[in-house]
This record gives C-alpha cells, structure tokens and sequence, in this order.
C-alpha cells in the first residue's frame, strides 16, 4: 500500500537505480521503494537533483515543501498525466457562468458546514450547551440558498466559522488550550498552530488527489482562480476540515497527547516544534486511514472519500450527475 514519506531530517534524495535514498546528514542511508510512495512531504533542508525529480515525475509522486514553521512553500507538480482538453473547457465553462459557479461554491459551503454540524453534535453527547451553536450553524445552512453571489456565500461562511471556533473551549477539555479567535498569517497561539498546520496537510492531500484524475486543480470555484498556483484542492478540503482535521485536534488534545511542550515557546507556542509535528502527523494519518462504510463501496478511507469526490465533481463537468458533497453518516 502506498503511503505519505515525511521527510524531517536536513540531507538528499538520491536516486540509487530505480528507486530512492534518502542521504541523512549524519551519514545514515534510508531507502524508499519507488512503488511505496504515494506523496513526500519535506521538513528539512533538501538536495535533489535531477535523477532524483525525473524518477519521482516518471511515477506519477508529487513533493510538498515546508518551511522551517511548518508553513506550505510549494510543490514539485509532475507534468500532468490525466487532464484533458475536454475536462478542462467544462471545468472553465463552469467557472465562468455566474449561477454554474455559485452553485459549486455553495454546495462546497454547505457540505462544511454540514460537517461541522456533525462534529457539534457528536460532542453535544457530552456537553448539552453545543445546541446554541447547531442552531446557529442550522440557521446559516438555510441561507445558503439564498445568496446571490460568492462575497455574500464567503460572508456567511466567514460567519458560521467564528460561531464554530466559538465552540471549541466546550469541546477541547485542556485548560490549557483556549481559541479566542481565528488567526493564520502567522497563528497567534497553539489551537491556531494547530488547525493552519493540519489544513496545509489537508490541502496537499486534497492537491494529491486531484493530480490522480482529469481534473485541473488551478480552477477554483468558492476559493479564486487567481495568481494562486492551485485553488480546487481548497474547495474540497472545505468539506473535509471539520472530519478530518478538526476531529484530530480534538482527540490529540482531549486525549492529552499534546501539551505546550509541543509547541515553540520562544515564539509564543503560535508552531508546532519537531516532536509535536510529528505527533499531530501521525494522528492525522491514522485519520486518514479511518475507514467507513459508504454507499455500495463497502468501507472506504476518508483518503479515498477526497478522490471520490474528484470523480463526483468529474460527473458533474461532463453534465453525468449533478454534484453533491459528502456528508458525514456518523
């Protein structure tokens, strides 16, 4: 089964035949079969030469890179394999009609939201004052129709997140992680580390996905198609946050797992130092990995989820089905 390498130590990738090594400064050698390799996520300071990226574009093996905070930088994107002038004509066409596109964003909106729904009522079992805010989230869902445009759906997602954040110090049973807002550029405290940290991994993972199908991923619908290299993979990861992402900080830190230890002190706990990424990521593999079961495809991985609705999103391009998001059965 092929599966994420996260590469935290400084050293080079090397092409060693037909497969990889992984050089470490301390002179250790690891090898990584080619075939076992479904995306590399990089921490440290990387050599790669050529050999190395031809390799990894002949199979098809996308490379994200992080900063020395755990922030997003970019990717190594292989020559697309899959797109084709056709998808690519009615992925544009939709997001150049107006209603087309408002359509999708609002659908991308309501399937957050409807899976933030979930996650406050699962958590309601035990903490009862959550009904304010699944009545205040179920009041915004039955506005979604009602919006005219993408700055009024983005005003009421913008508006449904605060009411949700708002939620946390019920649900997160760890005095000493407290969310008063929502902060990204840079995060001003560990919740906020947290979920900036876990969303640029859900997006890469959504990115991944998209790369396996027909479709492009710089054309966005709720999120702009602007001078931002890739847009769609933030829409899909919009329904997957609260599933994926959130329901992993709330066990890392309910179950104690992460304590301000976890975090870079000198820098106001706002980063996730080395041990603590490495204990969130292993957590949100394992999130990954979860399996449900879905329709008449017997159980299936959140993982696969994410790529099925790439081929839900392909359906609705080529006019075969019309879209709607996955929503949580739990």
């Amino acid at each position: 089964m092929k599966k994420t390498i996260y590469l935290f130590n400084d050293g080079a990738l090397k092409r060693k035949d037909n497969t990889l090594e992984f050089h470490q400064t301390d002179k250790s050698k690891k090898a990584i079969p080619i075939e076992a390799i479904d995306q590399i996520n990089v921490f440290g300071e990387l050599d790669i030469n050529k050999r190395a990226l031809e390799l990894l574009a002949k199979h098809k093996i996308l490379m994200h890179f992080f900063n020395y905070y755990g922030y997003y930088t970019g990717t190594f994107y292989p020559r697309e394999y899959l797109n084709s002038g056709l998808m690519i004509i009615a992925q544009t066409k939709a997001y150049i009609e107006p209603k087309e596109r408002l359509y999708l964003a609002s659908q991308f909106v309501e399937g957050s939201f409807k899976n933030i729904l979930k996650n406050l009522i699962y958590y309601k079992k035990t903490h009862k004052s959550l009904q304010e805010y699944i009545d205040a989230i179920q009041e915004n869902i039955e506005k979604i129709p009602l919006q005219k445009d993408i700055p009024s759906l983005m005003a009421i997602e913008g508006e449904s997140r605060k009411i949700y954040y708002d939620s946390f110090p019920t649900i997160i049973a760890n005095s000493d992680f407290h969310l008063s807002k929502r902060t990204k550029r840079p995060p001003d405290n560990p919740i906020n580390a947290l979920i900036s940290f876990g969303n640029s991994l859900l997006y890469i993972t959504a990115l991944s996905q998209i790369y396996q199908t027909h479709l492009d991923p710089r054309i966005g619908y709720l999120h702009e198609s602007n001078n931002r290299s890739f847009s769609l993979n933030l829409d899909l990861a919009e329904i997957f946050k609260p599933i994926i992402v959130d329901r992993t900080i709330f066990l890392l830190l309910n179950k104690n797992q992460l304590s301000l230890k976890h975090f870079d002190k000198s820098l106001e706990y706002a980063y996730l130092n080395e041990k603590g990424r490495k204990i969130f990521i292993e957590y949100f593999e394992k999130r990954l990995a979860t399996t449900i079961n879905y329709k008449n495809l017997g159980k299936v991985s959140y993982k696969r989820l994410i790529k099925l609705e790439c081929y839900k999103l392909y359906k609705h391009f080529l006019l075969e089905d019309l879209y709607k998001p996955f929503i949580a059965g739990w």
